[in-house]
């Protein structure tokens, strides 16, 4: 498992702010499953549900950023696992775009890629791997969501949502793998040993010029949307 272990440039787990925040929390002191319990909760609620610059960035940015979503929460998900000890990897897939309708509206839903790069994380414990997807949204997003489509009691896909149970999605680690978006999965990559070699391989098919038009624009409106749902909530 060490391999499973390494710092990478995006898993840089040696940067002062994230050795600060293991130090601060504990997590160093707790047993494996509770290590992993309390990182998940961390990334999930207090890293809100948002998007950043690109997918590539480091888990130093992306606690610096204060938010994320799949594959950058994902990067300092797995970070702070590795800095505990806690073997981990990541899985790539991409997911159809419509999972993205409500986040994305406009021209940016119109103009996204049909097919949108996704991951999740993969952790090994007690002898088992477990896949874990359901920390991608803070819960107040999710709560929030689920009030202002309160009359939703199956399946449901949107907002950054792919479930078949709504009301009950399983986002909470009780040693069982956790899912939010695994619904909408177009396309299966396969497992990484980090977010630097899965990324070598596969990106968010875009042109330049769409990849400028997310970076400047695109995202701040999406960024938007998802504070004006929280907001309703």
């Amino acid at each position: 498992m060490e391999h499973l272990l390494r710092e990478t440039v995006m898993l840089d787990y040696s940067d002062p702010a994230i050795q600060q925040l293991v130090a601060l929390r504990g997590w160093r002191e707790l047993d494996a499953f509770h290590q992993i319990g309390a990182i998940y909760n961390f990334v999930r609620d207090e890293i809100a549900f948002g998007y950043n610059v690109d997918d590539g960035i480091p888990a130093s940015r992306v606690l610096r950023d204060g938010y994320g979503q799949c594959n950058t929460k994902g990067t300092l998900f797995m970070a702070l696992l590795r800095c505990v000890g806690i073997p981990c990897r990541v899985h790539g897939f991409t997911i159809n775009k419509k999972l993205q309708k409500g986040a994305m509206t406009g021209f940016v839903y119109a103009n996204a890629p049909q097919h949108i790069f996704h991951s999740w994380v993969e952790v090994y414990w007690d002898g088992q791997w477990y896949e874990l997807e359901g920390f991608i949204l803070d819960k107040p997003y999710l709560t929030s969501l689920q009030q202002i489509h309160a009359d939703c009691t199956g399946a449901f896909c949107g907002y950054g949502v792919a479930v078949s149970d709504f009301r009950h999605p399983v986002i909470d680690w009780n040693g069982n793998s956790t899912y939010i978006q695994s619904e909408g999965i177009t396309q299966d990559f396969g497992v990484y040993d980090s977010p630097d070699e899965l990324l070598r391989e596969h990106h968010q098919e875009m042109s330049a010029f769409k990849s400028f038009l997310y970076r400047q624009v695109g995202r701040h409106l999406m960024n938007w949307n998802v504070r004006r749902v929280r907001r309703k909530g």
